[in-house]
């Protein structure tokens, strides 16, 4: 008899509990992050965010800071300029009498030199940085025609301030400036021997965007001698205002600069005894409204100042004290305020009789300013 089928028990469905769970299900799905982990990650993501915002706030002050300061310090910038090459233009406004540059010579040689000066120049370029030999050799120089080792003499024969009596230097910064006539140039550099620096003041206000012009020579001369020397000695043609103004206007300048120059001769007169005190000091004011006819500022602190030698002498106490005051002024603004020429006028001014030339001639009223 076949075996009848065994009948199957009944069975209760199987509980399974979280541990067998875990061990049946190998991907349960994940249980909520507890709150305070949550409230931890937003803190997180909240400071990160509060750190990149002031860093980011930081940076945009910190450039701007460096351009403002940038600007203040450096009120320039070198550029290329159609047909002169490199020139150097104001970023921003520059007051009369502000410092423009302060430099150190990349290098200073003498006038004079007794050995061969190829080989004196050689040694001293040797001895600069690499990044000094660039500065040296990115300077123009005005003879192109010339062997590969003469160069560097070119490049010091254009470039090249006096640095002292008996010394030039080479100041790259300064020799970007380039050269305006008479009342077209607004800097001037004047060399400080105490400090080993070359200084540039700005003998006018100059207006942003202006170029900046220094004089290389004595400019009180007529336009065909500036031309002449400028195109032997640095081989350009000059196009300053000055030089290219029209004939009638150009002889009227060249007329009114020959005339300081001669006045200036007459000026020297007074040490020999063949003018007195009073001419000597109508003189210099003559020199004065010349030079204000012309636009031509440069030198009236040294002009002051011989009027002020001349009324010391002549023990003119008012005339010392009002031409000594002039005098600080305009050496301020040419030569900076922090100058051996302020300086050493101040006590002058004070008491006219430390004058070295006081009482040196016949007491005579001379006269003050009255410009």
């Amino acid at each position: 008899m076949p075996n009848s089928p065994r009948k199957r028990k009944s069975q209760k469905p199987a509980t399974i509990s979280p541990l067998t769970a875990a061990a049946v299900n190998p991907n349960p799905p994940n249980p909520p992050p507890p709150i305070s982990n949550f409230k931890s990650q937003l803190r997180s993501a909240t400071y990160r965010l509060i750190i990149i915002i002031i860093i980011t706030v930081f940076t945009q002050r910190y450039r701007s800071d460096v351009k403002t300061f940038h600007d203040q310090v450096i009120p320039y910038e070198v550029v290329d300029l159609p047909g002169k090459g490199k020139g150097m233009v104001a970023i921003r406004h520059i007051q009369q009498g502000e410092r423009i540059i302060t430099e150190k010579p990349l290098l200073i040689i003498p006038q004079e030199l007794r050995e061969d000066p190829i080989q004196h120049i050689d040694n001293k370029i040797t001895s600069l940085s690499q990044e000094q030999k660039y500065e040296f050799f990115n300077l123009s120089h005005a003879h192109t025609d010339i062997p590969h080792d003469q160069i560097p003499i070119s490049i010091i024969q254009t470039n090249g301030i006096a640095a002292g009596p008996k010394q030039l230097g080479v100041f790259p910064r300064a020799s970007r400036m380039n050269h305006g006539c008479s009342s077209a140039f607004n800097a001037v550099y004047s060399w400080r021997e105490n400090e080993n620096i070359l200084v540039v003041h700005a003998l006018r206000n100059i207006s942003q965007g202006e170029e900046i012009l220094t004089v290389y020579f004595d400019t009180k001369q007529s336009r065909e001698r500036r031309r002449e020397h400028l195109l032997e000695q640095y081989k350009f043609q000059c196009t300053c205002k000055v030089c290219s103004l029209p004939p009638e206007a150009s002889i009227a300048s060249d007329m009114c600069l020959q005339q300081i120059t001669n006045l200036k001769q007459q000026l020297t007169s007074w040490e020999s005894n063949k003018i007195s005190g009073k001419e000597a000091v109508d003189i210099v004011r003559s020199i004065w409204r010349l030079s204000e006819e012309e636009g031509y500022w440069s030198e009236r602190g040294q002009w002051a100042a011989d009027a002020v030698h001349v009324a010391a002498a002549h023990s003119d106490e008012d005339a010392v004290r009002q031409w000594g005051l002039l005098a600080q002024e305009w050496f301020g603004y040419e030569l900076g305020q922090d100058s051996n020429s302020v300086t050493n006028m101040h006590p002058i001014v004070e008491n006219p009789r430390r004058s070295p030339t006081w009482g040196t001639r016949e007491r005579l009223n001379v006269g003050g300013p009255e410009l």
